[in-house]
């Protein structure tokens, strides 16, 4: 990335990494490649509205590009440049109500276009390195226990409205899941969901605290970024701690080791955990993707 300078204009030029291209126009089709193509001109826009200077290369993941960036009063952050979606739209309430406390910080936030001023965070050290899987599994226990003491801030989305949803889709899914076997599995799931459906809870919910969306901090060992956030119970958080890195030796530990930490009921926190699997069973199925053999392994575990 540099500035060049021509006629007297300034103008920006940034590395966009081909992989979040290629992402942006399979998920998102036309607005995707739209996206992209206005990246420069956002950028530089929040450049120069926020007083900042690129300060190292692009970084990306799935859905945003990532910009190392030094204020103007010296403190280095990160602009975050995403397409604005439901899902993006619920990530600064988040991050405001929880202000620092187990998560980067928000710095600045722009509601018309998504765009997000953070904490910079060392993303050479992801929880992803750590060799001791079960210590990391205890980092995200802890980081969720912080996370979910939160009560969830007006207007994100509700794990009741999607838990219906999913419930209302599942005949459709199971009549075009041909293993007999993983159809009674995402059946026993749906049928577990059900059973807890009237009380989703309103606690505020990462989503996808999965090992690689975990960082290490100077003023903290470890911190979350990149949440998806929801409205609901506690229990739908495991998932992704038990498909990190999977270990089917290691489900069980890890399902108890976190109930433990963060002091949930167990009997509700599988149903929510199968809930996991039976949202993901469903977007499978919707793109003509057979489920994951260790998502299904996890289901057989805990039951």
């Amino acid at each position: 990335m540099s500035r060049l300078t021509h006629a007297g204009i300034v103008r920006v030029v940034i590395d966009i990494p081909g992989e979040l291209a290629e992402a942006q126009e399979m998920y998102n089709g036309a607005a995707g490649k739209a996206f992209i193509a206005a990246l420069p001109d956002l950028a530089a826009q929040f450049l120069d509205r926020w007083g900042l200077r690129l300060d190292g290369p692009s970084m990306n993941g799935v859905s945003a590009l990532v910009l190392p960036v030094v204020r103007a009063d010296g403190v280095r952050a990160v602009l975050k440049l995403q397409l604005l979606d439901e899902e993006s739209e619920g990530e600064p309430v988040a991050l405001r109500a929880w202000d620092g406390d187990g998560a980067v910080r928000l710095l600045d936030h722009d509601p018309a276009t998504g765009t997000m001023l953070l904490e910079r965070l060392d993303e050479n050290r992801m929880l992803a390195h750590l060799a001791d899987t079960r210590e990391a599994v205890l980092v995200i226990a802890r980081l969720l226990d912080r996370l979910t003491s939160f009560p969830a801030p007006p207007g994100l989305r509700r794990l009741g409205d999607i838990t219906v949803r999913m419930l209302e889709r599942t005949p459709w899914a199971l009549a075009r899941i041909p293993d007999p076997e993983a159809r009674r599995l995402v059946a026993d799931c749906a049928a577990a969901v059900r059973e807890v459906a009237d009380e989703p809870g309103g606690r505020l919910l990462h989503w996808d605290l999965h090992d690689e969306n975990v960082l290490a901090a100077e003023r903290a060992d470890w911190l979350a970024i990149d949440p998806k956030p929801l409205a609901g119970d506690p229990g739908f958080e495991l998932w992704p701690a038990l498909h990190n890195r999977f270990d089917a030796a290691e489900v069980r530990w890890r399902f108890d080791a976190m109930t433990d930490v963060l002091g949930l009921d167990r009997d509700r926190a599988r149903a929510w955990t199968y809930g996991r699997l039976l949202q993901n069973a469903l977007w499978d199925v919707e793109d003509a993707r057979p489920i994951e053999p260790h998502q299904l392994e996890i289901a057989r575990l805990l039951a």
